[in-house]
């Protein structure tokens, strides 16, 4: 398993929403391949405040990381970046494996080679 690197700067954050991204029920994930030759994996949350309040938002980036930690152990690639964004009224509350299936789905389609999915 994969030890997963925070994104920290908004620069980065940018780069991975002009690159490859795929919504589903649950999550919205944007991945982008850096090219850096860096083997690490590197991930970014966000919850805007459409998701809830900050009891709402903190979960649901708990949530999140978790997710990740568990999905992008398996199907994450070297040297991507990954940023979950958590959707309203679904992050925080779905079956935690219901989340873990949508974020396994939107990783593998993402790497798929589509630019814009919907």
């Amino acid at each position: 398993m994969r030890s997963l690197v925070t994104i920290r700067h908004r620069r980065d954050f940018r780069a991975a929403g002009r690159a490859r991204w795929f919504q589903t029920k649950s999550v919205i994930v944007q991945a982008r391949d850096r090219r850096d030759g860096l083997p690490d994996v590197r991930l970014g949350l966000t919850c805007s405040r459409k998701v809830g309040n900050a009891v709402a938002r903190n979960r649901s980036r708990r949530r999140l990381r978790e997710a990740a930690r568990i999905v992008l152990g398996d199907v994450g690639r070297s040297g991507w970046d990954y940023v979950l964004i958590g959707k309203p009224g679904t992050t925080a509350t779905c079956r935690f494996d219901r989340l873990l299936a949508d974020l396994r789905h939107a990783v593998e389609k993402v790497h798929l080679g589509r630019e814009r999915s919907r």
